[in-house]
C-alpha cells in the first residue's frame, strides 16, 4: 500500500476512518442547514447567526482542557460514545422541532450550545485514540488522513445540505447528521483499541488537570508547539473570515463566486494533509517552518490584484496551513507520554480554538479600517512576528535544558536510567556500559562490568 495511505492497513483505523468520514458530512451539512435556519427564524439577522456560532466555539475554550483529563481518566472511547450520543440527541430533537414547526431561535441556542459540548468533550479523547489504533510509525499518517477527511467532507458536506435543503427543506438535514452520528457510533463499537500506553500502574485513573500542567512544564518543545498553535489559530486560521470579506467587498462577486473560493482552499487542504501524511516523525523545526510559511503565504494572498489570482493562490494557502497543523498535531501525539496524551492533546484544542474569538474582532477592525486585504496581510505578519519571536525564546540559552531535545524528532521514551524507578536490582539501569549509582560510590546491578586493560610488563 502506499506511504500515503498506509495507516489504512489497520483494521481499527479502517472502520474508525469510515465513522469519521461519515458523521463529518453529517456535521458539515448541519452547519449549513443551521445557519439557513437561525437567519430563516431571525429575519436574517446577522448578530443571531454571530451568537449562535459563538454558543458552539464558547465549549472549547471552557470544556476541552477538563475533556483532556477525561481522556486520561476514563476509557477514550467510552468519552467518544458519550459525546455522539449527545450529539446524535441534540441533532434528532432539532430536525424534529424543525419539521412539527416548533422550533425557535431560543431552542437553536440550547442545542448549538449541547452540539458544541459534544464536540469539545470528543476532540481530545478522538485524537489521543489514534495511538491505540495505529502502531506509533503509523501516527503521523493516520493524523494526516484524519485531516484530509475532514477537508474532503467539508467540500462535500456544504453541496449536499443545499441540495437537500432545496428538494425536501431544512429539518431533514438535522436527521441526516443524527443517522450519521448513529452510524459513527457503530463504527466505535466495532473497534478493538491496544491497551493506551501508560495507562496502568498507580496513577490509572486518576489523572488530574494539575499532573498535566506539571508535565508541560517539564517538556519546554510541547509548550513552543502549543503557543505556535495558539498564534495561527488567531491571526492565520480565520479564512471563512478573510474569504468572504475579499470576495463581497475586495472583489465585488456573488454567493457562487464565493462558494468556489471555500471549495478551492479545501483542495489545498486536502493535498496538504495528504502530503503531510507522507512524513513519519516531524521535526520541531519543521513544525515552526511549516507555520512560518503558512502565515506569509496568507500575508501573499492579500496582495493578489483579482479575483482570479486570489482564486487560483488559495490552494497554497490551504496546502500550507494544513502541513502546519498535521505537522503539530503529530509532534503533539508521538511526543506526549502516553499517560498525558489526552490532556496535551485537550491543552492543543484549546489553542487552535482559543484564539479565534481573540483574532477574529482584531482582524475584522483591521478589515473595516484599512481595507479586506489587511485582513489577511495583517494576520500573516501579526503570526510571522509571533511564531519568529516563539522561535528566537525557545532557543534563548537560559531556557534551555530539557527543552534541548526539541531540536531533533518528536521524542521517543526512552528505557529508565539509573536510579529513576524499575531496573534491574531495582536500580533502573539500562544494560551496557557500567553506570555509578545517582549518589556515586559502586555500579549499579545489572551493568555490563567495564572491560579491563592488561597489566603492562606481562608475559
Amino acid at each position: 500500500m502506499s506511504r500515503t495511505f498506509a495507516a489504512l492497513a489497520e483494521r481499527n483505523y479502517r472502520w474508525f476512518l469510515t465513522g469519521q468520514i461519515v458523521t463529518n458530512v453529517g456535521t458539515w451539512m448541519q452547519r449549513v442547514a443551521q445557519d439557513w435556519l437561525v437567519l430563516d427564524l431571525s429575519g436574517g439577522n446577522a448578530v443571531t447567526l454571530g451568537i449562535v456560532t459563538a454558543l458552539q466555539f464558547l465549549p472549547f475554550l471552557v470544556v476541552a482542557p477538563f475533556a483532556g483529563v477525561l481522556a486520561d481518566r476514563v476509557p477514550r472511547r467510552v468519552v467518544m460514545l458519550t459525546a455522539g450520543i449527545m450529539a446524535t440527541l441534540a441533532a434528532g430533537s432539532l430536525g424534529l422541532a424543525v419539521m412539527t414547526g416548533s422550533a425557535s431561535v431560543g431552542l437553536v441556542y440550547i442545542l448549538a450550545f449541547v452540539l458544541g459540548v459534544s464536540a469539545a468533550l470528543d476532540n481530545p479523547a478522538r485524537q489521543a485514540l489514534l495511538g491505540q489504533l495505529v502502531g506509533r510509525e503509523l501516527l503521523s499518517n493516520a493524523v494526516g488522513l484524519n485531516s484530509a477527511t475532514f477537508n474532503l467532507s467539508r467540500i462535500i458536506g456544504p453541496a449536499l445540505a443545499g441540495l437537500t435543503i432545496a428538494a425536501v427543506g431544512v429539518g431533514p438535514v438535522f436527521v441526516i447528521n443524527a443517522l450519521s452520528y448513529v452510524f459513527a457510533l457503530g463504527t466505535l463499537v466495532m473497534l478493538r483499541p491496544r491497551s493506551a500506553e501508560g495507562r496502568s500502574g498507580p496513577l490509572a485513573g486518576r489523572a488530574t488537570m494539575r499532573q498535566g500542567l506539571g508535565y508541560l512544564r517539564t517538556r519546554r518543545d510541547l509548550v513552543i508547539v502549543l503557543v505556535l498553535v495558539f498564534f495561527a489559530g488567531t491571526f492565520v486560521f480565520n479564512y471563512q473570515i478573510t474569504t468572504v470579506m475579499m470576495a463581497r467587498l475586495e472583489f465585488g462577486v456573488g454567493a457562487a463566486a464565493y462558494g468556489v473560493l471555500g471549495s478551492v482552499l479545501s483542495i489545498g487542504s486536502i493535498l496538504g494533509s495528504l502530503l503531510a501524511a507522507r512524513r513519519t516523525t516531524p521535526r520541531l523545526r519543521f513544525v515552526l517552518g511549516a507555520g512560518l510559511a503558512a502565515a506569509l503565504v496568507t500575508a501573499t494572498a492579500g496582495l493578489m490584484p483579482t479575483y482570479l489570482s486570489f482564486l487560483f493562490f488559495l490552494p497554497l494557502c490551504g496546502l500550507t496551513l494544513l502541513t502546519f497543523s498535521v505537522s503539530a498535531q503529530s509532534y503533539l501525539q508521538m511526543g506526549s507520554d502516553g499517560r498525558f496524551r489526552g490532556r496535551v492533546m485537550g491543552f492543543y484544542t484549546l489553542a487552535f480554538f482559543g484564539g479565534t474569538p481573540v483574532g477574529a474582532p482584531i482582524l475584522g477592525w483591521v478589515a473595516s479600517t484599512f481595507g479586506p486585504r489587511w485582513g489577511l496581510i495583517g494576520g500573516g505578519l501579526l503570526a510571522g512576528v509571533f511564531l519568529v519571536g516563539v522561535a528566537v525564546i525557545g532557543r534563548s540559552p537560559g531556557r534551555r535544558g530539557r527543552g534541548r531535545r526539541s531540536r531533533g524528532r518528536a521524542p521517543r521514551r526512552s528505557a529508565p536510567r539509573c536510579g529513576t524507578g524499575s531496573g534491574t536490582g531495582g536500580a533502573g539501569c539500562r544494560p551496557g556500559r557500567a553506570r555509578r549509582s545517582p549518589g556515586g560510590g559502586r555500579p549499579c546491578p545489572g551493568a555490563a562490568p567495564r572491560p579491563t586493560r592488561p597489566a603492562r610488563g606481562g608475559s
